[in-house]
């Protein structure tokens, strides 16, 4: 039996609002229609997906499941149709994900070496999306950083970094070389998108603000409503004049590494990939400060 994407799509506008009537709005059909589809599912699948009382819809067993797995399939239909219409176009293009601190240079310039007619765009990707956008099509590769949600990708590590405090200039600490994490007790953290990423394994206050990106987390704590942690190279590209980075050793590091979507079967992609690994120490060098400052002062020197 083949599922019918149409049908799987109808599911989960019904999951996502638990109400057949607002689905069914929000698909442009009508609702005994979305119903029909619904019970046919039910019937293609052998099991009832939604339980339908007076007290309204609520997903089954059966229907959690199916939610928690139709994710990625419909994504990597979308991706599909996304990489037919770019080859029926004649487009010899890939498109490289990264996250903030991540240098994509070193295995382009490599790749594009030996695929002079193929074109690598690059694309500064979050946290909260990186998963997303590889299984949709978006990117066709995208450098990560752990924790990610890795149901349909194939995720390849590639090297670890230190971490730093992001702490306001004034700070009490702001003018040390180094702190553990048994300094930072109490104080209060901005949290990013999804709390499991914070690396530090002491708790500490939530101070209420989302981050969303290196560039939110900043001006949170410039603002002075707490601190935060970022991977060392992020401190290399990213700087704010009421801002202090301060290296923490006792972190753990944060792990960069490769992720592509399962489904997808490219030797392009496959050799993005090997380009990738093969550069991966000149990648992580990009994010080491030293290296870097020492690099501007010889260019500075030279001019």
């Amino acid at each position: 039996m083949d599922l019918d994407l149409r049908k799987l799509r109808y599911f989960v506008a019904v999951a996502d609002r638990l109400h057949f009537g607002q689905a069914a709005d929000e698909l442009h059909i009508a609702q005994p229609v979305l119903s029909r589809q619904i019970r046919a599912l039910e019937h293609d699948l052998g099991a009832e997906l939604f339980t339908r009382d007076r007290h309204g819809v609520a997903l089954t067993d059966a229907g959690r499941q199916l939610l928690a797995d139709v994710g990625p399939l419909l994504a990597s239909a979308h991706a599909v149709r996304r990489r037919v219409s770019a080859a029926a176009h004649g487009s010899r293009r890939l498109v490289v994900g990264f996250r903030a601190g991540i240098t994509v240079i070193p295995a382009a310039q490599a790749f594009e070496a030996r695929h002079p007619d193929v074109v690598v765009d690059v694309q500064r990707i979050e946290g909260d999306d990186q998963a997303a956008m590889l299984l949709d099509g978006s990117i066709d590769v995208g450098y990560v950083r752990l924790p990610i949600d890795e149901t349909g990708l194939r995720v390849t590590p590639l090297y670890t970094e230190p971490r730093v405090a992001v702490l306001p200039a004034g700070h009490r600490l702001a003018g040390k070389e180094e702190i553990t994490e048994a300094d930072l007790a109490g104080e209060m953290l901005i949290w990013h998108a999804d709390p499991s990423t914070q690396p530090t394994r002491r708790p500490h206050p939530n101070a209420g603000y989302l981050a969303r990106g290196v560039d939110e987390t900043l001006e949170q704590v410039a603002a002075g409503r707490g601190i935060s942690f970022l991977a060392r190279s992020a401190t290399v590209f990213y700087s704010h004049p009421d801002i202090v980075y301060v290296p923490v050793p006792d972190l753990a590091p944060d792990e960069v590494c490769l992720a592509v979507a399962a489904s997808r079967n490219s030797q392009m992609v496959d050799e993005f990939v090997a380009a990738a690994q093969a550069t991966a120490d000149i990648t992580a060098e990009c994010g080491n400060y030293e290296m870097w400052q020492r690099q501007s002062n010889a260019v500075s020197q030279r001019t």
